[in-house]
């Protein structure tokens, strides 16, 4: 028997769903959202209902029976640190993501919509491998600072399904294997993926790791703390410097690594530099995260948007191949990891975790 789902990632201005038979997409949709029409609204959780109501009116209108529908799937939000796997949309998990345990973010709203919608239905409601998964190793936490622990912020949704994906194609489990994987979008994680745990990453976010197109990723400590008591900067100012102005967009404006490709190709050598350190602090990356696996690894994975551009993947390949054969899954697919989260739960593959 078949299993349909409906998958619900929201974003700030959007929210894409889609419906899965299977691992078959039936549709999708990308449903977009007006400044005017989220204006109204003063938080995220307020769109609750507006954000419903589309999604249901969508559904109507491509004649979609609802009742056909044997689970609902939301991207995970910012809730407390937790394992990798897919959860259970229970009280305690609606509620974190109601009161935004770690901030206010659209993700949190996934979980709640597929609860919303599948609770009338009768039928479960997941949310799986959210931003906030930490599979950390207690000694990776370490920094030197004690009041500066490392995190776990990266992309484990992507990271985990190109992991199965892989492990299956070559006819193993992902839990059988030692991975390095790196997910290069707007953000860049790099991970140790030790018989199916993240280990340790590299955070995407607040400054750890290489620089993406709009992140500075690690920075020399000493220049930051001159930068930050300069007197020349607010905070939200230095943030904006570190996440969202920096990497490719502080060297060469621009956040897109096709057009800065394009441009290194039409002679641009300043552009060339940049691009060519980003595949240099990749490499170190992946370099790093072998070390923690003990140089035990059996694939390395690149992944992401920025997974199309041939010129980075064959620079990190160069670097890295002596380590372990390298492959290469261009962009991602947010809906069918989220579909399949879903299925290998009602499959009987996996247990549904109870978040408490």
């Amino acid at each position: 028997m078949s299993i349909k789902s409906l998958i619900i990632n929201p974003g700030s201005t959007s929210t894409k769903i889609a419906v899965f038979e299977d691992e078959n997409m039936l549709f999708d949709q990308t449903l977009r959202h007006s400044n005017e029409e989220l204006a109204p609204f003063n938080h995220i959780i307020e769109q609750m209902d507006f954000r419903k109501n589309i999604i249901l009116d969508f559904l109507k209108e491509k004649n979609f029976d609802l009742n056909t529908l044997n689970v609902c799937v939301g991207r995970g939000g910012l809730v407390k640190p937790i394992p990798g796997g897919t959860y259970t949309v229970n009280e305690a998990l609606a509620e974190a993501l109601k009161t935004g345990v770690q901030g206010e973010h659209a993700s949190n709203l996934g979980g709640l919509l597929a609860r919303e919608i599948g609770d009338p239905l009768g039928i479960p409601s997941y949310i799986v491998d959210p931003v906030v998964v930490d599979e950390m190793q207690e000694v990776a936490r370490i920094s030197g600072c004690p009041e500066i622990p490392r995190t776990a912020i990266g992309h484990p949704l992507n990271q985990k399904a190109m992991g199965r994906k892989f492990a299956k194609e070559n006819g193993k489990k992902y839990e059988d294997l030692n991975l390095v994987i790196v997910h290069m979008g707007g953000g860049v994680s790099c991970a140790a993926h030790d018989h199916g745990k993240m280990i340790d990453i590299f955070n995407a976010l607040d400054g750890d790791g290489a620089f993406s197109p709009e992140r500075a990723g690690g920075v020399p400590v000493g220049g930051l703390i001159k930068l930050c008591f300069s007197g020349k900067y607010s905070e939200a100012q230095v943030r904006k410097m570190f996440v969202g102005e920096g990497g490719l967009n502080a060297y060469l404006h621009n956040n897109s690594m096709m057009d800065c490709r394009k441009n290194m190709e039409a002679g641009d050598q300043k552009a060339k530099l940049i691009i060519d350190a980003f595949i240099y602090q990749v490499s170190k990356n992946i370099g790093s995260m072998a070390t923690v696996l003990k140089g035990k690894v059996d694939q390395i994975i690149l992944t992401g948007g920025i997974a199309y551009e041939k010129y980075v993947t064959e620079g990190i390949t160069e670097r890295v191949g002596f380590i372990a054969p390298v492959t290469v899954y261009k962009g991602e697919d947010e809906l069918l990891a989220l579909a399949q989260g879903g299925l290998r739960v009602l499959n009987g593959e996996e247990e549904a975790k109870i978040y408490e």
